[in-house]
């Protein structure tokens, strides 16, 4: 396991252990059927064992990790029919984001997702496919926080707690087709054109889905 979990104090040890985990997973640093030991992530961030327990727990209620027993804690391969029912929730929910970042963004706004477009192409022609991931999913909860919209954050963050790992797992294959359209959103964005905003993002979700489609990062299994 590549990523490095950040050492953590003690001040509201349980949130702080469970945002850095959820971190993990939503920046795709974990992919689909990766194991979490216990007490190597309590090791890794200077706890004890209870916390990193309580933290799997919660995102073992969320959907985002999968308690197979005690020991065999893992990231869950997303089945297809979820992952369609997640798109098909982002599409609307993004598309929203995109709509209203259009209407409210100003220079200040653009220059930081041309900046992240820039990051991002060079991580590409790196090879660096987990940063390259992690821009990504910067990028894609930019637009809510410019459009002001705290709430869709929130819900956005939940959804990516699930996808950041089959995006992670996909990156590579897909390449620059996972932010070609990135480019529209943005002139969309500059031009404030609310509606070529939306379908610019939808575009781009619809594009980086035809690669995970196709790339046996899901399971069929019902």
């Amino acid at each position: 396991m590549d990523f490095e979990f950040k050492t953590i104090d003690h001040n509201n040890l349980g949130d702080v252990v469970y945002q850095n985990i959820a971190e993990a997973l939503i920046k795709g640093a974990l992919r689909p059927g990766a194991r979490l030991k216990i007490r190597d992530l309590a090791q890794e961030m200077g706890t004890s064992v209870t916390p990193v327990r309580d933290a799997i727990l919660r995102l073992v209620h969320e959907g985002a990790l999968l308690l197979k027993s005690p020991r065999d804690i893992r990231v869950p391969v997303l089945q297809q029919d979820r992952y369609l029912e997640i798109r098909t929730i982002r599409l609307k929910l993004e598309g929203l984001a995109a709509a209203h970042a259009a209407m409210t963004a100003d220079a200040a706004d653009i220059h930081r997702l041309e900046l992240l477009i820039g990051e991002n192409e060079k991580a590409l022609s790196a090879h660096d496919f987990a940063r390259a991931t992690e821009i990504n999913q910067i990028f894609h909860f930019e637009l809510a926080n410019i459009a002001a919209m705290p709430i869709l954050r929130g819900i956005l963050r939940n959804l990516w707690l699930q996808m950041g790992p089959v995006i992670s797992a996909a990156y590579e294959a897909g390449g620059r087709t996972m932010i070609e359209h990135h480019y529209d959103v943005v002139d969309a964005i500059r031009r404030h054109d609310a509606e070529a905003a939306k379908h610019a993002i939808r575009k781009d979700i619809m594009s980086g889905g035809g690669v995970i489609l196709n790339s046996n990062v899901l399971s069929d299994e019902q």
